[in-house]
């Protein structure tokens, strides 16, 4: 199975328009992912290549539209550009060597530095000039940043681009906790997984097999069941789990079915600590608490699936949340990569567990939250509230178990 794209190390080519970052990107690859036209614009829309580059292993590129299009329609190109930035871990600013340093490359590399990007610049056009050298340490001398001459006609420097974008990328982007600190060495997981009108036919869905990976990488045992099944399941081991994993969904099912003993959470809390911040997530739980009719709830969701007739944030959820309040609440929804810029008036936000984005930008869309005063919790973390056993959901996770 390919790793799925939240799990590499995305990286996200931008530059001035005709700098040379579809040629770039192509030659990165060794394929012709990106139209190459000597027309300014001729890139207007984000071109994603999944791919490996060693020793990084699996990333995602984006080849984007040149920032400094001025054109009729440039605002909405370059607003999809920055889409990108934001979800981004590595850049790599493609500066076109032949007309150097101008000022909408100066702007571009200021503006990757003020997001806290991690960066490399590409000098590109060695070929067409014996300047790039000497701008590149121009750029690297002023920036503190990388910046290597490259040409992606004859794959000058290539190598050496690679080698800094290993160096530059986050030393832990890929080390984000999901099971394997609680679960490992021999130690068992019991995974209850139910098989309804949501399950995709014939497979798992993606935090399940995450999961299971995560248990198999650290040495731990899995053991996988229904939840109808989950009791004779325990009545076979001769030995209780140390961690019973379930769909968020049959949370209360399962909790009646295990001892107190033993630790309880979800794949979407999991989730929580994962892609986004659990402290800040379980915080925004509290919210639901005192929720009221006529409040706003936004639910949120980093994917398109089939909505079934009893889908989760479509149906169940609202269900709950009225309940809860105790009468209508208005409800909003999002879905994609679409994230409402305008989040006021929301008295609540629940986001999906974001197993299809990576953690930078789930964290984006927390910091949003919070920069608009608005509470953010996720499905999991959400259900386990509404059912009266947050406590025990988030109790492998010691540090925020404790502060909540």
């Amino acid at each position: 199975m390919e790793t799925p794209r939240g799990n590499r190390l995305h990286m996200v080519i931008v530059g001035c328009r005709n700098a040379g970052k579809s040629s770039l990107i192509n030659a990165l690859t060794g394929q012709e992912v990106a139209i190459v036209s000597p027309l300014a614009g001729t890139t207007t829309d984000p071109v994603v290549k999944n791919m490996e580059i060693l020793p990084l292993g699996p990333v995602v590129l984006y080849d984007t539209a040149g920032l400094d299009d001025d054109s009729q329609l440039g605002g909405q190109r370059t607003a999809r550009t920055r889409e990108v930035m934001r979800r981004a871990d590595l850049a790599v600013v493609v500066v076109d060597g032949s007309r150097g340093l101008d000022s909408d490359s100066r702007a571009i590399i200021v503006e990757c530095g003020q997001r806290g990007l991690a960066m490399v610049v590409a000098v590109n056009k060695a070929d067409l000039t014996d300047q790039s050298d000497r701008l590149a340490g121009l750029i690297c001398a002023e920036f503190g940043c990388p910046a290597v001459a490259v040409s992606a006609i004859n794959g000058r420097g290539l190598n050496d681009l690679r080698l800094a974008m290993l160096r530059q990328a986050p030393v832990d982007w890929d080390e984000q906790k999901l099971v394997g600190d609680i679960v490992n060495n021999g130690q068992t997981a019991v995974l209850v997984v139910p098989i309804d009108l949501a399950a995709p036919k014939g497979r798992l869905i993606l935090p399940q097999v995450q999961v299971l990976r995560d248990l198999l990488d650290h040495d731990a045992l899995a053991v996988i069941c229904k939840e109808r099944e989950l009791a004779a399941t325990l009545a076979s081991l001769r030995h209780p789990p140390r961690l019973v994993i379930t769909d968020s969904q049959v949370f209360l099912k399962v909790e009646a079915d295990i001892p107190p003993d033993v630790m309880l959470t979800s794949f979407s809390v999991l989730f929580a600590r994962y892609r986004g911040d659990l402290p800040v997530l379980l915080a925004g739980a509290e919210r639901l608490l005192t929720l009221r009719p006529g409040d706003k709830v936004l639910l949120a969701e980093a994917c398109t699936h089939h909505r079934t007739e009893d889908d989760i944030g479509r149906v169940k959820l609202p269900r709950w949340l009225r309940q809860q309040a105790g009468g209508e609440i208005q409800l909003g929804w999002s879905s994609g990569n679409t994230f409402p810029a305008d989040l006021a008036g929301y008295d609540l936000i629940i986001h999906c567990g974001g197993c299809m984005i990576n953690r930078r930008e789930m964290l984006w869309r927390i910091w949003q939250a919070r920069e608009a005063g608005v509470p953010i919790t996720n499905y999991g973390l959400a259900i386990a509230a509404l059912q009266g056993i947050l406590d025990r959901a988030v109790q492998p996770f010691a540090g925020p178990a404790k502060t909540w």
